[in-house]
Protein backbone atom coordinates (compact mmCIF):
# COMPACT_ATOMS: atom_id res chain seq x y z
CA UNK A 1 0.00 0.00 0.00
CA UNK A 2 1.30 3.42 -0.85
CA UNK A 3 1.31 6.14 1.80
CA UNK A 4 -0.80 8.43 -0.38
CA UNK A 5 -3.76 7.85 1.95
CA UNK A 6 -2.03 10.01 4.58
CA UNK A 7 -2.33 13.10 2.42
CA UNK A 8 -6.05 12.67 1.92
CA UNK A 9 -6.02 11.04 -1.50
CA UNK A 10 -8.81 8.58 -2.14
CA UNK A 11 -8.34 5.09 -3.45
CA UNK A 12 -9.55 4.52 -6.95
CA UNK A 13 -12.46 2.11 -7.08
CA UNK A 14 -10.47 -0.55 -8.95
CA UNK A 15 -7.73 -0.86 -6.32
CA UNK A 16 -8.14 -3.56 -3.73
CA UNK A 17 -6.92 -3.01 -0.19
CA UNK A 18 -5.13 -6.14 1.03
CA UNK A 19 -4.17 -5.32 4.59
CA UNK A 20 -5.27 -7.38 7.56
CA UNK A 21 -4.06 -4.87 10.16
CA UNK A 22 -6.80 -2.38 9.56
CA UNK A 23 -10.07 -1.05 10.88
CA UNK A 24 -12.93 -0.42 8.49
CA UNK A 25 -15.25 2.51 9.20
CA UNK A 26 -18.40 2.48 7.05
CA UNK A 27 -20.05 5.89 6.60
CA UNK A 28 -22.87 7.59 4.71
CA UNK A 29 -22.59 10.51 2.27
CA UNK A 30 -19.44 12.64 1.92
CA UNK A 31 -18.06 12.02 5.40
CA UNK A 32 -15.02 10.13 4.13
CA UNK A 33 -13.94 13.12 2.05
CA UNK A 34 -14.28 15.40 5.08
CA UNK A 35 -12.18 13.06 7.23
CA UNK A 36 -9.49 12.72 4.58
CA UNK A 37 -8.93 16.51 4.49
CA UNK A 38 -7.53 16.37 8.04
CA UNK A 39 -6.29 12.76 8.10
CA UNK A 40 -2.80 13.69 9.36
CA UNK A 41 -4.22 15.50 12.38
CA UNK A 42 -6.61 12.65 13.17
CA UNK A 43 -3.81 10.09 12.99
CA UNK A 44 -1.74 12.08 15.50
CA UNK A 45 -4.71 12.55 17.86
CA UNK A 46 -5.78 8.89 17.78
CA UNK A 47 -2.19 7.77 18.38
CA UNK A 48 -2.01 10.07 21.44
CA UNK A 49 -5.22 8.51 22.79
CA UNK A 50 -3.94 4.98 22.17
CA UNK A 51 -0.58 5.79 23.77
CA UNK A 52 -2.42 7.29 26.75
CA UNK A 53 -4.04 3.95 27.53
CA UNK A 54 -0.74 2.12 26.87
CA UNK A 55 -2.07 0.38 23.78
CA UNK A 56 0.38 -1.65 21.71
CA UNK A 57 -1.01 -0.41 18.39
CA UNK A 58 -0.69 2.85 16.52
CA UNK A 59 -2.34 4.24 13.41
CA UNK A 60 -0.01 4.23 10.40
CA UNK A 61 -2.27 5.92 7.85
CA UNK A 62 -5.86 6.46 6.77
CA UNK A 63 -7.21 6.03 3.25
CA UNK A 64 -10.72 5.81 1.84
CA UNK A 65 -13.05 4.85 -0.92
CA UNK A 66 -16.50 6.38 -1.42
CA UNK A 67 -18.17 5.01 1.72
CA UNK A 68 -15.42 3.61 3.93
CA UNK A 69 -12.32 4.68 5.77
CA UNK A 70 -9.50 2.18 6.07
CA UNK A 71 -7.46 2.89 9.19
CA UNK A 72 -4.24 0.91 8.93
CA UNK A 73 -2.64 -0.08 12.23
CA UNK A 74 0.73 -1.39 13.34
CA UNK A 75 -0.86 -4.53 14.86
CA UNK A 76 -4.27 -6.16 14.79
CA UNK A 77 -6.63 -4.05 16.91
CA UNK A 78 -8.55 -5.40 19.89
CA UNK A 79 -11.98 -4.33 21.15
CA UNK A 80 -10.64 -1.66 23.52
CA UNK A 81 -8.71 -0.09 20.61
CA UNK A 82 -11.84 -0.13 18.46
CA UNK A 83 -13.82 1.60 21.21
CA UNK A 84 -11.25 4.40 21.51
CA UNK A 85 -11.14 4.95 17.75
CA UNK A 86 -14.92 4.74 17.41
CA UNK A 87 -15.43 7.35 20.15
CA UNK A 88 -12.90 9.67 18.51
CA UNK A 89 -14.43 9.35 15.02
CA UNK A 90 -17.97 9.90 16.35
CA UNK A 91 -16.86 13.12 18.08
CA UNK A 92 -15.27 14.70 15.00
CA UNK A 93 -16.73 18.15 14.26
CA UNK A 94 -16.95 17.68 10.50
CA UNK A 95 -18.68 14.26 10.67
CA UNK A 96 -22.26 13.59 11.65
CA UNK A 97 -22.09 10.76 14.21
CA UNK A 98 -25.39 9.34 12.88
CA UNK A 99 -23.75 8.82 9.48
CA UNK A 100 -21.22 6.34 10.89
CA UNK A 101 -22.69 2.94 10.09
CA UNK A 102 -20.08 0.64 11.59
CA UNK A 103 -16.52 0.39 12.80
CA UNK A 104 -15.10 -3.12 12.57
CA UNK A 105 -12.17 -5.33 11.83
CA UNK A 106 -12.00 -7.01 8.40
CA UNK A 107 -14.02 -10.18 8.07
CA UNK A 108 -13.06 -13.26 6.13
CA UNK A 109 -14.85 -16.13 4.49
CA UNK A 110 -13.64 -19.63 5.14
CA UNK A 111 -14.47 -23.03 3.78
CA UNK A 112 -15.77 -25.61 6.23
CA UNK A 113 -16.05 -29.28 5.31
CA UNK A 114 -17.78 -31.65 7.73
CA UNK A 115 -17.06 -35.32 7.14
CA UNK A 116 -18.67 -38.61 8.20
CA UNK A 117 -22.18 -37.42 8.99
CA UNK A 118 -24.95 -40.00 8.90
CA UNK A 119 -27.45 -39.38 6.13
CA UNK A 120 -30.36 -40.58 8.27
CA UNK A 121 -31.24 -39.21 11.68
CA UNK A 122 -31.19 -41.95 14.32
CA UNK A 123 -34.55 -43.49 15.39
CA UNK A 124 -36.54 -41.35 12.94
CA UNK A 125 -35.43 -42.64 9.53
CA UNK A 126 -35.52 -39.08 8.20
CA UNK A 127 -32.74 -37.79 5.96
CA UNK A 128 -30.60 -34.93 7.18
CA UNK A 129 -31.34 -31.44 5.82
CA UNK A 130 -29.54 -28.11 5.74
CA UNK A 131 -31.98 -26.69 8.33
CA UNK A 132 -31.03 -29.42 10.79
CA UNK A 133 -27.31 -28.78 10.22
CA UNK A 134 -27.83 -25.02 10.70
CA UNK A 135 -29.58 -25.59 14.03
CA UNK A 136 -26.76 -27.90 15.17
CA UNK A 137 -24.16 -25.28 14.22
CA UNK A 138 -26.05 -22.54 16.09
CA UNK A 139 -26.44 -24.71 19.21
CA UNK A 140 -22.71 -25.53 19.36
CA UNK A 141 -20.90 -23.00 21.56
CA UNK A 142 -17.76 -23.13 19.40
CA UNK A 143 -19.60 -22.46 16.15
CA UNK A 144 -22.50 -20.27 17.29
CA UNK A 145 -20.85 -17.02 16.08
CA UNK A 146 -20.34 -18.29 12.55
CA UNK A 147 -22.44 -16.60 9.89
CA UNK A 148 -23.14 -18.84 6.92
CA UNK A 149 -22.48 -16.94 3.71
CA UNK A 150 -23.70 -19.65 1.33
CA UNK A 151 -26.10 -22.55 1.21
CA UNK A 152 -25.05 -25.78 2.85
CA UNK A 153 -24.45 -28.56 0.39
CA UNK A 154 -25.15 -32.08 1.57
CA UNK A 155 -23.45 -34.64 -0.65
CA UNK A 156 -23.67 -38.40 -0.23
CA UNK A 157 -20.23 -39.95 -0.30
CA UNK A 158 -21.50 -42.92 -2.30
CA UNK A 159 -24.90 -44.25 -3.36
CA UNK A 160 -24.23 -47.41 -1.33
CA UNK A 161 -23.26 -45.67 1.92
CA UNK A 162 -25.42 -43.64 4.21
CA UNK A 163 -22.72 -41.08 5.02
CA UNK A 164 -22.59 -37.50 3.77
CA UNK A 165 -20.13 -34.64 3.46
CA UNK A 166 -21.39 -31.16 4.25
Amino acid sequence: MHPEGINGNNLSSNKVLKIYKQIIVSMRSNNTKRVMTKANIYILNINKLLKGVKSEISINFICSDNKRLFITTSKVAIISNLNIIKKYVKELNNVNSNDIISLRLPQSKSYLKILCISYFIENINLSISSNIIKSIIKSNYILNNIVLAFYLYIIKTSPKFDMVVI
